[in-house]
């Protein structure tokens, strides 16, 4: 067998970061087999430092020249772990109840997986410049978001066993299939060129394993209910962004036909 298709002769620097972000990403799987909401809460905080191994890995990719083949077909593997199916699989353990729900649920988290799944692989096959459907980071950052809010205000009202609003509960399958379609969707397009949502998504992305740890320590009332209305504006913040500018783009899109057929 040739050396240069040896796993060490096809790595590159990056692609060990990218190999990190994996492992943390299994290791929040094992923490979640746990089931109680401490262990899942750690489980999102580990996701949410993914985020930051995603950022680098590109970033030295683009500085060192070392994008390669291996390395794309890496990368998508990872990301469809950390961004699709881990998070599916924590938001599921999350909120189950024990009840019939829990099959809508289920139905909710594979839709979520399959949707981060489908849109890495199209990603790995289309050659036009841009993004087309939401990144999985972005949607796997709402879902962070989504369970923040909720662990905080248990938090602030009763410690980490205590129930979450029953709007959260019915709204998570429903929330985690939209996401799944927005993965997928070509109403959704993002330029190379206009990463206003990325610059947001790196300024804001931090919040998440800094009040992870704070979640961690128990903090009383005040602070609780603080992190939770700061996670639910981060969260409104970022979805509406997405909505308002796959709403923008789809009337550029009918501008453009009316238009061309004028």
């Amino acid at each position: 067998m040739s050396n240069k298709s040896t796993i060490p002769s096809l790595l590159k620097l990056k692609d060990y970061v990218t190999l990190i972000g994996t492992t943390i990403g299994i290791i929040a799987l094992i923490c979640a087999s746990f089931g109680n909401r401490d262990a899942i809460s750690l489980s999102f905080f580990l996701i949410s430092i993914t985020l930051g191994t995603d950022l680098i890995d590109g970033y030295i990719a683009r500085k060192t020249g070392t994008v390669n083949e291996m390395g794309k077909e890496l990368d998508s593997l990872s990301d469809s772990l950390t961004f699709g199916i881990v998070p599916a699989v924590l938001t599921f353990q999350a909120f189950k109840t024990g009840t019939y729900y829990d099959y809508i649920l289920a139905i909710g988290s594979i839709c979520f997986a399959l949707g981060a799944i489908l849109r890495l692989a199209r990603f790995n096959i289309i050659t036009d410049p841009g993004y087309t459907g939401v990144p999985t980071p972005i949607s796997c950052l709402l879902m962070i978001s989504y369970f923040y809010i909720n662990y905080f205000y248990a938090l602030a009202y009763g410690g980490s066993s205590y129930p979450f609003l029953d709007l959260a509960y019915y709204s998570a399958p429903v929330f985690l299939i939209f996401l799944g379609w927005l993965n997928v969707t070509t109403h959704i397009k993002f330029s190379e060129k206009g990463k206003i949502v990325y610059v947001m998504f790196i300024l804001l992305a931090p919040l998440s394993p800094i009040f992870g740890i704070i979640g961690l320590l128990k903090p009383n009332y005040i602070v609780s209910i603080t992190v939770s209305m700061i996670f639910l504006g981060f969260f409104i913040l970022l979805f509406g962004w997405v909505l308002l500018h796959s709403l923008i783009l789809s009337l550029l899109k009918r501008s453009k036909e009316k238009n061309n057929e004028g």
